[in-house]
C-alpha cells in the first residue's frame, strides 16, 4: 500500500467504494487523513463501514471541511451529466481528483525521479502495459503494475528509485489526474470510444493527450502516429518542446521507431538501426501487437534497457490472459484464447493474425454484429457459433462453412476434430467471440478460462513453449 501523506491532518471525501475507492480510503487513512466514504450502492457503503471508515450521505454534510473529493473513475465527471457529488464539490470549491492523482502527489513528494511509465490508448493498452512490466522485470527492476489493468495503484508498493510503476490509464482516470507527470508516457492510438462519457471525439482525444503532454522534464512522450488524432498530438508536443518518439507500424519514419518486415527499427538523423525482431513471437502476432511491441520497445530504450535484454524479454512474453493467449497445441493445430475479443473490432485483430481459422464465435451480440468482418471470411475454414448470437451470425456468414454448436464445450470438441482432420499445417482453433459473454458466462475471463480448461482436457494437447 502507498500511504498518502499529502493529506495528513485533513478530511477527504471518497465517493465510489469499489476496489480503487476502498484502496484510496486505506491509503489516505494510513497517511494520516480522516476519510468520509460514500457510494450510491448501500452494499459498498456497508463494506466501507465494516472496514472501519466513517460513512455518510454526502448530500447531507458540510463540504467546508473537505480538502478534496476523491472520485472513482466509473463515476461521471462531465458527461452525460456530472454526478451529484461532483456538483456538490464544485459548489463548495473542493477539488475533484482520482487515486492516480494521489499517487502522483506522493511520488513528487518522496521520490520524484522514481520511474513511472503511464500507458493509454483506445486499443492495446492492457497488452502494452503487461509487456512493459514484463520487460522491466527481465531488466531487473522491482516492477509494480496496476491501474486500469486490475490492481488499484494505491495497493502497490510506494515509489522509490529502482522500483518502476507501470500503470495503465483509461480516459476516465486521466480526467481525474490533473497533475499527471510520468517519466515515460505512451499514447498508442485514438479512435471513437466512450463518447457517452466525453461528449465528443475531440474531447476524448484531448483527455488522452494530457497523459503524454504531462511527461515530466527530461522524460519521454511516445505516440503512435498511425491515426490522425495522434499525428496532430505528436506535432503539438514537438512544438511544446517535449521529447517525442513517434511510432508507426504502417510507414517508415525519418525519425522515430517503426516496424518493417517484422523488425522494430529506430531512425534518427538519417541513420537507421534494427532494434529487435518480432518474427516467431506467438504472443505478439498481428499488426496491432506490432504497435504494442514497438511502443514497449521505445519505453524500454527510454529507460536504457539494452537491446539484448529487450529481445529476450519480447521472446519470453507469455501474452495477456484471454487476449490472443496460446493455450495449447496438438500436432499442427494451435488453440488460441481471445475471449477478450468482445466486439467485431477486437475480433478483426485476431482474424487478421491467422490464415486457416476454425473460429468459435458468439455470445450476447452487440450492435452491428459481425458484418464488418466480411473481409476476413476467406481466412475462416469453418465457424462454430454459440449463444444468443448464433442465428444472427449464421445469416451473416452465409456460404462460409459453419455450424450452430450452441455451447462452448461442443464448439471446442468439433473445432478440434475438424482442424486436425483438415491436414492444414497451421490450423488454428480460435475463440474470439465478437460478443459479450453475459448470455452464458458472467464475464469474458470466466469464458476464456473455460475454453482453456476444455482445450487442455483434450487428448494429446501440449503447452505452447
Amino acid at each position: 500500500m502507498i500511504p498518502i501523506t499529502s493529506f495528513a491532518g485533513k478530511t477527504v471525501a471518497v465517493f465510489g467504494l469499489g476496489g480503487s475507492g476502498l484502496a484510496s480510503c486505506h491509503a489516505l487513512k494510513a497517511g494520516g487523513a480522516e476519510v468520509v466514504a460514500a457510494d450510491d450502492n448501500a452494499e459498498n457503503v456497508a463494506k466501507a463501514a465494516q472496514a472501519g471508515f466513517i460513512t455518510a450521505d454526502l448530500r447531507n454534510v458540510s463540504w467546508a471541511k473537505f480538502a478534496s473529493l476523491v472520485l472513482a473513475p466509473g463515476v461521471p465527471l462531465t458527461h452525460p451529466v456530472p454526478h451529484w457529488s461532483v456538483l456538490k464539490a464544485r459548489e463548495a470549491g473542493v477539488e475533484v481528483i482520482g487515486d492516480i492523482e494521489l499517487f502522483c502527489r506522493e511520488r513528487r513528494r518522496h521520490a520524484p525521479d522514481a520511474p513511472f511509465v503511464a500507458i493509454t490508448g483506445t486499443n492495446g493498452k492492457s497488452t502494452t502495459t503487461a509487456l512493459i512490466a514484463h520487460l522491466t522485470k527481465v531488466a531487473g527492476y522491482d516492477t509494480q503494475m496496476g491501474g486500469n489493468i486490475g490492481t488499484a495503484i494505491l495497493s502497490l508498493e510506494p515509489p522509490r528509485m529502482g522500483r518502476v510503476h507501470v500503470i495503465e490509464m483509461s480516459s476516465y482516470q486521466i480526467d481525474l489526474t490533473p497533475s499527471l507527470d510520468p517519466s515515460v508516457g505512451i499514447l498508442l492510438n485514438v479512435s471513437e470510444d466512450h463518447i457517452d462519457r466525453h461528449g465528443t471525439i475531440a474531447h476524448y482525444a484531448a483527455v488522452k493527450e494530457r497523459l503524454v503532454a504531462g511527461v515530466q522534464g527530461g522524460g519521454t512522450s511516445i505516440v503512435g502516429i498511425d491515426d490522425g488524432y495522434c499525428r496532430d498530438i505528436a506535432d503539438r508536443l514537438d512544438r511544446a518542446g517535449k521529447n517525442v518518439v513517434r511510432i508507426s507500424v504502417k510507414n517508415p519514419l525519418a525519425s522515430g521507431i517503426y516496424v518493417e518486415h517484422g523488425t522494430v527499427v529506430r531512425a534518427s538523423g538519417g541513420a537507421r538501426s534494427e532494434v529487435v525482431a518480432l518474427g516467431g513471437i506467438g504472443s505478439l502476432r498481428g499488426q496491432h501487437n506490432a504497435q504494442n511491441a514497438a511502443c514497449a520497445a521505445a519505453a524500454a530504450l527510454a529507460m536504457d534497457i539494452s537491446q539484448d535484454v529487450l529481445q529476450n524479454g519480447l521472446r519470453s512474453f507469455p501474452g495477456l490472459a484471454h487476449r490472443m493467449e496460446q493455450v495449447g497445441r496438438r500436432g499442427n493445430v494451435l488453440f488460441v484464447n481471445d475471449s477478450k475479443g468482445t466486439n467485431a473490432d477486437a475480433t478483426a485483430h485476431a482474424l487478421s493474425s491467422f490464415s486457416d481459422i476454425f473460429w468459435i464465435a458468439g455470445g450476447k451480440p452487440k450492435a452491428g454484429g459481425i458484418t464488418s468482418l466480411t473481409g476476413y471470411f476467406p481466412r475462416i475454414r469453418k465457424a462454430y457459433l454459440i449463444g444468443e448470437a448464433a442465428q444472427e451470425f449464421s445469416g451473416t456468414l452465409g456460404s462460409v462453412p459453419h455450424e450452430i454448436s450452441q455451447t462452448l464445450d461442443v464448439a471446442v470438441e468439433h473445432a478440434a476434430r475438424d482442424a486436425e482432420a483438415s491436414g492444414l499445417t497451421d490450423a488454428v482453433v480460435l475463440l474470439s467471440p465478437a460478443c459479450a459473454s453475459f448470455d452464458q458466462y458472467r464475464n469474458f475471463e470466466i469464458r476464456g478460462t473455460k475454453f482453456r480448461e476444455l482445450v487442455q482436457a483434450l487428448p494429446g494437447v501440449k503447452p505452447v513453449v
